[in-house]
This record gives structure tokens, sequence and C-alpha cells, in this order.
């Protein structure tokens, strides 16, 4: 009997630590490289990070055109959010609450008086899951949301896969599905791009294209006002190629805003052209697809001489962001496609970027 007793107290205890070590193998943070010819691209489980893109110009150079840090830990303490994903939901949320069948939900107060980019520890700073890795294809990875997470309702199960398309593309495929409970939904990539590389200086010099006609316009505290308003004949006009810094001086402090795209009638998971960017001096150029409604310009006005990969310090205006999403703060403007998603529905949120040089 005492013998039994023994065996089976051993039996628990090495299942005790087998556990243990499953659960601390979940948690490690790991960087993961895919490649396809000459283009490769880094990324971290931690926060599903964006480490680092090489492009070849031109003349075949490759350089690193993602903004980032020298180390993991540097990404623990980002107020940038450099190549972060981001949820549940991205962008902001204003007065950091929202009502949904009745309910009051408050989320954390993070920037102002609003919930910025899903709260104080959103999807950018939590260990993601790898479920695979293919070294020339793609990176798979999920997140499990637990019911109550920053505020928000249910459980909701994230995935997000990066993956190669042919010689030139790189997609991100984004889904969620909720488990217990309706809840809002709006994941973005914040990846920060600079086709000269990451470590070439402004942006003022590159050329943009943004493939929408109005642009959903903010307070003092960048909450939308919920009308929508036409882009020509305003510093936000970029329907034809200008460069980002040709009508700099007509704004306060550069670009922060969500532009809706002209989106041909039909299924939304239809894609469409959202912009291009294009540097002349290396010759670079990157079209950006999706399947949303809205994609966030930024021109990385809060950046202030923050240290990144090798000690290059990023001044601000570095680099640009371009957000796919759904419109900000949905949650709290009926007039804005909602972003609300049911249980047995899921989230699918789909961009490819597309670069050449020439």
């Amino acid at each position: 009997m005492a013998k039994s007793l023994l065996c089976f107290s051993l039996i628990a205890a090495f299942a005790l630590i087998l556990n243990v070590c499953i659960a601390s193998s979940d948690q490690e943070i790991g960087i993961y490289h895919l490649q396809r010819g000459k283009f490769s691209v880094k990324i971290t489980n931690y926060g599903a990070t964006v480490l680092s893109l090489l492009v070849p110009d031109r003349n075949g150079k490759l350089d690193d055109i993602v903004l980032g840090y020298g180390s993991i830990d540097d990404y623990k303490n980002d107020t940038t959010y450099f190549g972060a994903l981001i949820g549940r939901v991205a962008n902001r949320i204003g007065g950091a609450k929202f009502t949904l069948n009745g309910r009051v939900y408050k989320l954390p107060a993070n920037d102002h008086g609003n919930t910025l980019h899903g709260g104080s520890k959103g999807f950018s700073d939590v260990i993601w899951t790898v479920k695979e890795h293919v070294k020339r294809s793609h990176l798979t990875l999920t997140y499990l949301s637990h019911d109550g997470e920053q505020g928000f309702p249910g459980k909701l199960a994230v995935t997000v896969t990066y993956m190669f398309i042919g010689k030139h593309k790189l997609a991100i495929k984004m889904e969620a599905t909720p488990l217990t409970k309706p809840t809002p939904v709006n994941l973005a990539s914040h990846t920060y791009w600079n086709l000269g590389g990451h470590n070439s200086g402004d942006i003022f010099s590159h050329t943009i294209q943004l493939l929408a006609s109005k642009i959903t316009p903010v307070n003092d505290k960048l909450i939308p006002t919920g009308k929508l308003s036409p882009v020509e004949g305003t510093p936000y006009d970029f329907l034809h190629p200008r460069t980002i810094g040709s009508k700099f001086n007509e704004l306060p402090d550069g670009y922060d805003i969500n532009y809706v795209l002209d989106r041909p009638s039909g299924p939304i998971h239809h894609f469409t052209k959202a912009a291009v960017v294009q540097h002349e001096k290396s010759g670079r150029k990157m079209e950006l697809w999706t399947n949303q409604i809205g994609v966030q310009f930024y021109t990385s006005n809060m950046l202030n001489d923050t240290v990144g990969k090798g000690g290059f310090v990023y001044k601000k205006h570095a680099a640009i962001a371009l957000e796919t999403q759904g419109f900000p703060d949905s949650v709290n403007h009926p007039n804005f496609p909602s972003q609300i998603v049911d249980v047995g529905d899921k989230y699918v949120h789909a961009m490819v970027y597309r670069f050449t040089a020439s």
C-alpha cells in the first residue's frame, strides 16, 4: 500500500513538473526567421512583433526598412508599439469605456483618459504561442485572451500568420473568434516603415498615395468626432502621389488620422489597394492591399530620440505606419461600421505588402 502511494505520488509529482515545463515552454520568447530569395523577415512571439524586414534596392543592396530595438527587453518597455500586433481593439476608445447589450464596460485609461491600442497591457505586451513555423513559408502564432482581460468581455481566440506570397509579397492574416460573449475586435499591425532603411533619417521625401477620399476627423485628444470629411483641397489629400513633407507645414505636428478607403461595393473580404509608398533614392516601392475599411496614416510624431537598432537614434518623423483597421472608437459611434463580433462568427483581417525596386 505504501509502495503504491509512493508510486502515485511520484507520478503526480512528475506530471506536475511536466505541466510546469510545458507551461514554461509556452512562455518562452523566441525570434523566428522567414526568408524567400533576398527578402527576409524576423518576428518575435513577444507581441507577435515584426523585428526586421530586409528588402533590396534597385541595385540589389539590402536594407532593413523596419524601425525597432536592439533587444527583446527593449520591446518590453516600449511605448512606440514598434512592429507589434495590436488588440483586442486597436487605436483609441473614447473615455475608456463602451456599452454593449446594455452593459457599460470600463477599460484602462492609458492615453489622456482614453484607451489606446487595447489598454495598458494589450496584445502587443503578451507572449504568443508558436503554432507553426516553416522558414521559407510562414509563421503562425496564437493567443487566448481571457474574459475581462483589459476590461473586454468574453474569451477570444486569436491567430496571426505571417507568410510570403511569391517572391515579393509579405502577407499578414489576423483572425479572432469569440468563445463565450460578443466582443469588439479590431486588430492591427503597427510596423514602422522607412523605405530608405531604418537608419536613413526622416520620411519627408517619401512619396505616398492613399486611396481614400475621406477621413474620420478627430478632436484634440485624437478621438473621432463621428463625421466623415472629404480630403480634397486639404493637407490630407493623397489621392494623387505626392511627398509626405509637401504640406507638413499646414499641420500642427504631422499625420495621425484614419482614412476611409475607397472600396468597391461588395463583401468586406475582397481586397482593395490602400496605399502606395515610394522612395526615390533607393528605388523601393511598397504597395499595401487589405480587406479592411480604413487605414491609419501615422508619421511617427511621438518618436523622441528613441534609441533603436545598432544604437541608431530615431528622431521624430523617422518612419510611417500604415495600420489597416476598422474605424477608431467605433464602439461609441453607432454610425460607424460595427466592430462587435458575435459568438459563432469570426473576425478576419488580411493585408498584403508588395515590394519592388526600380
